[in-house]
């Protein structure tokens, strides 16, 4: 699968639990949005991956991109309830890196 390099680094980061790795994948001033919640700039993407990372220790497993929605769909695995599932990353990109992510 012909990834992006900051995608195929973020999936890299959520494997390996670095939320630094993770957040530098993003503008400085990117959102996420994640489980009904707002995560801005970087400094709040890394306190909000690394919270996620010790709580449920997911990790990714690409199944699809599509270029031109932008989206990613990957199996997910963790220490949470119905691991693993498989969730829809949508992304917009600025620079190489990260403006927005929705994880559904």
């Amino acid at each position: 699968m012909n990834l992006p390099k900051v995608i195929t680094d973020l999936v890299k980061a959520q494997d390996n639990f670095d939320s630094i790795a993770y957040a530098n994948c993003f503008t400085e001033n990117a959102i996420v949005f994640d489980e009904g919640k707002t995560h801005k700039g970087k400094k709040e993407i890394k306190d909000w991956i690394e919270k996620a990372n010790e709580e449920y220790q997911a990790t990714m497993k690409p199944l699809e991109y599509s270029e031109t929605e932008q989206t990613l769909k990957a199996e997910v695995s963790g220490t949470f309830s119905g691991s693993p599932l498989v969730l829809t990353y949508r992304y917009e990109f600025k620079d190489e890196l990260i403006q927005t992510l929705e994880i559904v």
